[in-house]
């Protein structure tokens, strides 16, 4: 334990907790303020948003800066076109990211930031509407605009009302309600999101298809519903799936043999000398298409507790075949 550690009292940690608390109900505060006065300016701030025809630059300074790069990362991956532009890169030469057909949302507290107050004239010579999201009403930044949110705060959380901390909660909260419900308006789904994150969870599980991960060719074991359980045991061993497929003319999918099927078989003292594929055979077993979702197939053994499926196609033909081991490496479960 350090010095520090050591040396703190019961009255410290009882101000640290208090002061804490105290930031939460002033921050929950104003996100409820926040709430309260949305009304038709923030439909019509989606309504615009909606309808550009180009993209959403976002731009902020400071603190409102790093809330406007997560912004526009919040709209661009929910649907909405984004990128975020600095606002003291923009006054020397990033203002060409800016066209006519975009739209600007420009985030500040005080809406009187000298690098947007040198910016607005020349946005708003371009043409591009601009959305304001500050805490001043009468501000250059709101004069300038076409449209007004209204993030003011009663009062920051710092014991000093100094440094941002409820404003910047509440600009927060105000690009997140946009990018919902720009996302609703936009009809964007969970198949959507994950086009936007495919190197995610989220996109694995709703990018993978079954045929992407499943075996095939001679990696799928099969014998004829003929073939003797030496074969079928081989075949088994030798495929590593922990089952094998029978298969008739054309591939046609007659069963399934399983490493259980086959302890059961001992178990009930089966002679194996003379018992074929077809006499042991599990009939009508679990299967799956090859353009269905991994995730798919994850929950088909999940709710049957089997931990291979033979894949076929639309004429019953055998495919393919995947195991949750496949799963596992696709990082699907």
């Amino acid at each position: 334990m350090s010095e520090a550690t050591a040396a703190c009292t019961v009255a410290d940690v009882e101000r640290s907790v208090r002061l804490a608390r105290e930031t939460f109900d002033i921050e929950i505060s104003a996100i409820a303020g926040l709430r309260d006065r949305l009304g038709p300016s923030f439909a019509r701030a989606v309504q615009a948003m909606l309808q550009v025809r180009g993209k959403v630059v976002v731009m902020g300074m400071g603190k409102s800066g790093h809330i406007g790069r997560k912004m526009a990362a919040t709209l661009a991956s929910t649907g909405t076109p984004a990128l975020f532009v600095h606002t003291g890169e923009a006054i020397h030469g990033d203002l060409g990211m800016i066209q006519a057909d975009d739209l600007l949302v420009a985030i500040s507290n005080s809406g009187e930031s000298d690098e947007l107050a040198a910016i607005l004239p020349v946005v708003r010579r371009l043409g591009a509407p601009v959305i304001a999201i500050t805490g001043k009403l009468d501000s250059t930044l709101a004069r300038h605009a076409d449209l007004v949110l209204d993030c003011s705060v009663a009062k920051e959380a710092c014991p000093l009302n100094l440094a941002p901390t409820a404003s910047s909660v509440a600009q927060m909260a105000m690009g997140d309600a946009l990018a919902v419900a720009l996302l609703d308006a936009r009809g964007f789904r969970a198949e959507d999101f994950a086009r936007s994150h495919p190197g995610g969870a989220l996109g694995r599980r709703l990018l993978t298809h079954v045929r992407d991960v499943m075996r095939t060719g001679d990696a799928v074991p099969r014998v004829a519903p003929q073939a003797g359980l030496t074969e079928v045991m081989r075949e088994m061993s030798r495929k590593g799936l922990g089952a094998v497929a029978i298969v008739g003319e054309h591939q046609r999918l007659q069963g399934i043999f399983t490493d259980g099927d086959l302890r059961r078989l001992v178990e009930q003292g089966g002679d194996l000398r003379v018992s074929t594929a077809g006499a042991v055979m599990s009939r009508m077993p679990k299967t799956i298409a090859a353009d269905a979702l991994a995730v798919d197939a994850a929950q088909l053994m999940e709710l049957h507790r089997i931990t291979s499926v033979l894949v076929v196609d639309d004429a019953g033909s055998l495919c393919g075949a995947l195991n949750s081991n496949d799963l596992m490496r696709a990082k699907v479960i």
